[in-house]
C-alpha cells in the first residue's frame, strides 16, 4: 500500500488558492483601479481673444451699415427734391407758355369785342361777329380761363389794376366804377388783371 500523505509526494494538490504568487488574482476593490472623470468646475468662461476681436468687428460693420443708410436717406430725400422740383419747372414753362398763348389770344378777342361794339353803336348786323365770339368763348372755357367780374367790387391789387380815379361821396373808398379792360383767369392763376376806374369820397 501506499502513502498519500508522504512529504515526497510531486502530486500533491496545494490547497491555499489566495497565494500571494497567484497572477490571476482579481482586485475586490474596483473603485481603486478606476480614475473618476475630471469635472472641473473652474473651465474658463471668459473670451478669448479672438471672440474679442470678432466682436469689435462687428460692431464696426453694423456702424457702417447706419452711416450708409443714412446716406441712402440723404440721397434719396435729395432725388425727391428734385423730382418734385423737376415736375414743377416743367409744369411752370409750360404754363408759362400756355399763358402766353392765351394773353396773345386774348388781345385779338378784345380787338373782336371792340369791333362788335362799333358795329353795334352804328346799327350794323353783326350776326358774323356773334358766332366768331362764341367760339371763342367755348376755346377760352374749354381751356379753364374765366373771366374776371369787377364791376361794383372793391378794388383788390391781385385782381385788378386801377388806371383812373374819380370823384363820388355816394360810393365807399376803391368802389370799381367801369372795367376799361376785361381780366382773365386761367387755372386760378391771373394772367391778366382788370383795369379799371375806382372811386374816392374825395
Amino acid at each position: 500500500m501506499f502513502d498519500l500523505s508522504s512529504e515526497n509526494n510531486s502530486d500533491e494538490i496545494p490547497t491555499d488558492l489566495s497565494s500571494e504568487n497567484n497572477s490571476d488574482e482579481i482586485p475586490t476593490d474596483l473603485s481603486s483601479k478606476i480614475e473618476p472623470e475630471s469635472n472641473d468646475s473652474s473651465e474658463e468662461t471668459e473670451p478669448t481673444e479672438k471672440h474679442k476681436e470678432l466682436l469689435k468687428l462687428l460692431e464696426i460693420e453694423k456702424q457702417k451699415v447706419l452711416e450708409h443708410e443714412e446716406k441712402v436717406k440723404l440721397v434719396l430725400a435729395d432725388f425727391q427734391n428734385l423730382n418734385r422740383k423737376t415736375q414743377s419747372d416743367i409744369e411752370n414753362g409750360v404754363n408759362t407758355k400756355v399763358d402766353e398763348f392765351i394773353l396773345d389770344f386774348l388781345k385779338i378777342y378784345d380787338d373782336f369785342i371792340r369791333a362788335k361794339k362799333v358795329f353795334s353803336d352804328s346799327k350794323i348786323n353783326t350776326t358774323g361777329l356773334d358766332s366768331i365770339l362764341k367760339n371763342m368763348n367755348s376755346l377760352l372755357k374749354k381751356y379753364h380761363v374765366i373771366s374776371i367780374d369787377a364791376l361794383g367790387e372793391i378794388f383788390d391789387p391781385n385782381f385788378h389794376e386801377a388806371i383812373s380815379i374819380i370823384t363820388d361821396s355816394d360810393l365807399d373808398d376803391n368802389t370799381i366804377t367801369k372795367e376799361i379792360r376785361k381780366g382773365y383767369i386761367s387755372h386760378e392763376r391771373v394772367i391778366r388783371p382788370t383795369l379799371v376806374e375806382i372811386s374816392k369820397k374825395g
